[in-house]
């Protein structure tokens, strides 16, 4: 199993002096420091105009780092699709596979707060609809052999092929599933999928049975299942104090900036988000004593090995662990990203073990 980074420049937290900018730039000294150190991958998150996250352009962050990387591969966490024209999402990946040399992953999502919908006058309601659509678009712009068209109610794209191509064919392809019916879209187009934990508890009972759940459903349309992974919140702390720091930044997530991104009407979710509205009654009623690891990763490094062995039984083939959560310290992310590499990370079969060779050799 592989480990990358992964963040959503979390930043809405009352009285923090730490500004965007400042958050920005620590993200991508953080990704730099994931190659350094065998991190398989780099996922940087969108959002936009300080509703949860601050970071609006993961592509730029990341171009950013390709001349101070070696291996580490990178990935948007998610696009957003819905806020963009597809063909530019296209271009865009695949400029960035071409300069990175083929290191590109590509991950899609429909994100779930209308707030960042309506300033670019993208209808939140048919979130679903235009998601899948543009994920179609991508596809016939990276994979069609030749000039290709496309359409449909959200598009009507003549005869054309964008340029530049990218290096790697296919750029690996992700779809961020919340929900049933994001999971039976990878399943369906034969794309590989990345979860979140908690989500994948409270919608099929927990990764394992997600796992078989996206297995039956790609065998269902002919595909063999492709790549799974997930996310992880993590906090490593052997004393009960260094426990509750990482349960209390991680509840601040929530409450600060999680609950304020959700819609908390029925009528203000498209149907295929009204899971949206359970979540928001469980994070309202949260408590630090109520976290489990189908969220989060908290404790000593042998209580993460743990946890992270039963992911491994679950077929998942890489975890990305957000390190900077919670409004925690510059200097604590990178403390806790070492150690990771340093107490856990030996436990699993992984490229990240030949690297950290070759980083000691050099």
């Amino acid at each position: 199993m592989e480990f990358g980074y992964f963040t959503l420049s979390d930043n809405h937290y009352a009285g923090t002096d730490r500004s965007a900018n400042q958050f920005i730039q620590e993200i991508r000294e953080q990704a730099i420091l994931a190659d350094k150190l065998g991190y398989n991958s780099a996922w940087i998150g969108e959002h936009h105009f300080d509703s949860l996250g601050v970071n609006s352009r993961p592509d730029l962050v990341l171009a950013s780092i390709i001349a101070e990387t070696k291996n580490i591969r990178m990935a948007p966490a998610v696009s957003v699709l819905p806020l963009h024209h597809p063909v530019h999402v296209a271009e865009t990946w695949a400029t960035l596979d071409l300069r990175s040399g083929g290191r590109v992953d590509f991950a899609a999502g429909r994100g779930y707060d209308r707030r960042e919908y309506a300033p670019f006058g993208a209808d939140f309601m048919k979130s679903a609809e235009y998601f899948e659509d543009a994920m179609d678009v991508i596809l016939k712009a990276w994979n069609s052999p030749g000039p290709w068209s496309h359409k449909s109610e959200f598009f009507d794209i003549p005869e054309m092929e964008i340029t530049p191509k990218p290096v790697q064919d296919p750029i690996p392809f992700y779809v961020a599933s919340f929900s049933k019916t994001s999971l039976d879209m990878a399943a369906r187009k034969g794309l590989n999928v990345i979860w979140a934990p908690f989500a994948a508890g409270m919608v099929y009972g927990g990764l394992d049975k997600a796992a078989e759940a996206y297995k039956e459903e790609s065998a269902r349309h002919g595909h063999k299942p492709g790549r799974m992974m997930c996310s992880y919140f993590v906090y490593l702390g052997d004393e009960p104090e260094q426990r509750q720091y990482g349960a209390d930044r991680q509840i601040a997530y929530f409450k600060e900036c999680c609950l304020p991104a959700f819609a908390k009407k029925a009528e203000e979710l498209p149907p295929t988000m009204q899971y949206f509205l359970k979540i928001v009654d469980i994070l309202e009623d949260m408590e630090a004593g109520d976290l489990t690891d189908k969220s989060i990763l908290l404790g000593g490094p042998q209580e993460v090995t743990d946890t992270l062995k039963r992911v491994e039984e679950a077929g998942i083939e890489e975890v990305i662990l957000y390190f900077n959560v919670g409004n925690k310290p510059h200097e604590v992310v990178k403390e806790q990203m070492h150690r990771f590499m340093d107490e856990v990370a030996p436990h699993f079969e992984g490229k990240h073990n030949e690297r950290r060779q070759q980083l000691a050799a050099e």
